[in-house]
């Protein structure tokens, strides 16, 4: 059965987006500053069509993660920002244009029926039976790679409290967003304990830090 992992930058204070997020600015105020030690490596770029690109740690870790994972889950709102009928979404296609960078099927939580989306190598095929389903399609579309949770924040904490995680993913970025979109907010009140397997420094002061679940 395919490995789980869910992976997501996180500032000091516990956020995983600013405040005041827009369709315009999606990572809200300050928000993008989590993502800068990954955007400037040469494994991001070219997976978003550029060149160029550093090739330090940072970016051993990007090359690492992106061929390991066969099927990604995310939620509606890391999709497309939108809550409410596809319809009424303004981005109801989402935030990458006709070419996304993810290269693998990729299957999105939502409470909005709507048949697949299909744009140049992927298939974006929306469930609404909940994330323990859109898990389980992503194992099935996985093989014998993994299955990456990519975001948002409820996304990731929905797999954690339905026990569907097996390997978590932090990169604590050395940054105070002082409100916004925390990671835990919609915890469900349980305590769980991880056991840490990996902590990996950066040369952008970003820690690495991997926790397998118990």
């Amino acid at each position: 059965m395919a490995k789980v992992t869910a992976e997501i930058s996180m500032s000091l204070d516990g956020f995983v987006a600013g405040p005041n997020q827009t369709l315009e600015d999606p990572l809200g105020a300050g928000g993008e500053q989590l993502h800068e030690w990954a955007v400037r490596t040469k494994t991001f770029r070219e997976l978003h069509g550029q060149e160029g690109g550093d090739t330090d740690s940072d970016d051993e870790i990007c090359a690492a993660s992106v061929p390991a994972i066969g099927a990604i889950v995310m939620g509606r709102k890391m999709f497309s920002g939108g809550e409410g009928a596809w319809a009424d979404d303004p981005n109801a296609n989402g935030w990458w244009g006709d070419d996304p960078p993810f290269h693998k099927p990729v299957f999105v939580v939502t409470h909005h029926e709507r048949e697949p989306y299909v744009v140049a190598d992927m298939t974006f095929t929306f469930v609404t039976d909940g994330v323990e389903r859109a898990v389980e399609l992503a194992r099935e579309a996985a093989g014998e790679l993994e299955v990456g949770i990519s975001g948002g924040a409820s996304a990731i904490q929905q797999a954690l409290d339905a026990g569907l995680v097996d390997e978590l993913r932090i990169h604590l970025v050395p940054l105070l967003l002082g409100g916004g979109v925390r990671l835990f907010d919609e915890a469900d009140g349980r305590a769980q304990r991880l056991e840490q397997t990996s902590l990996q420094e950066s040369p952008t002061g970003v820690v690495h830090l991997t926790f397998r679940t118990t």
